[in-house]
């Protein structure tokens, strides 16, 4: 049977719907698996690294002096530590605001439409194999308690958990961590190796950071860190050539 709150649908169809909704509404740059603050600290310890190589390959190509190479280095470091703190700060408060409004928004149908979501909530539990007076019991101590029901209904009908998303600041920490692990890791290994010492280290964050971002999300080990190291290759690669081409049109001397 379907109710205005259901819009002409089927409780099941609509809580598939609602998870569909939800689904879209986790989207972030950070995902809902692993945790904010290592996904910002990996995310930044990656676009840092690529971005010294790019900057520090085209300082060399245009002959710069290795210290003012290394100021420069030092000096997109610093930019972007800030930038990657401030983002992931920002992002992280973006998706605390809209838990918040799914939070509010279940809370009113809950306060509204009662009925409708017992019937959300009876269907979602048909589908897990309750029946019976089992289903009946369930049902009776979820519908008791609203705060367990706001709970119940926004985990199970939505598919998000409210215990995975962690403080702002915390993930605007990671960001920070990752990118002043890079940048220390990197400017050390210039300072006393240059290129090559550059070179070597930005293979080393990229495979740490890649293996850290496989791990928590659990993908493949090797096929992350290589995907990762030959993403950041083409960039490289591509800078360099893009370079040459614009040396023979006579745009740099």
């Amino acid at each position: 049977m379907s109710h205005d709150h259901f819009k002409g649908k089927t409780a099941v169809k609509h809580v598939a719907e609602a998870q569909a909704r939800a689904v879209i509404a986790a989207a972030e740059i950070h995902g809902t698996e692993t945790p904010g603050s290592i996904s910002s600290a990996t995310d930044a310890a990656r676009s840092l690294t690529v971005l010294l190589l790019l900057l520090a390959g085209l300082l060399h190509y245009w002959q710069f002096p290795n210290d003012k190479v290394f100021l420069s280095l030092i000096l997109a470091s610093t930019g972007w530590l800030i930038w990657v703190a401030g983002r992931s700060g920002w992002l992280g408060w973006a998706r605390l605001e809209r838990l918040h409004r799914i939070l509010e928004e279940e809370r009113w149908e809950i306060e509204h439409n009662r009925e409708q979501e017992r019937e959300e909530l009876r269907a979602l539990y048909e589908a897990k194999g309750f029946e019976g007076k089992l289903l009946d019991e369930v049902m009776h101590v979820l519908m008791a308690d609203g705060d367990r029901l706001l709970k119940i209904m926004v985990e199970e009908e939505l598919g998000l958990s409210l215990e995975s998303d962690e403080h702002p600041l915390k993930q605007s920490l990671g960001a920070a961590l990752g990118a002043l692990f890079t940048a220390t890791t990197l400017l050390g290994a210039y300072l006393f190796w240059q290129s090559f010492g550059l070179y070597f280290a930005s293979f080393f964050t990229l495979t740490i950071s890649s293996a850290i971002s496989a791990y928590y999300q659990g993908n493949r080990l090797i096929s992350t860190i290589v995907w990762n190291l030959a993403i950041a290759a083409l960039a490289a690669a591509s800078t360099y050539f893009l370079s040459l081409f614009f040396y023979d049109l006579g745009l740099v001397s």
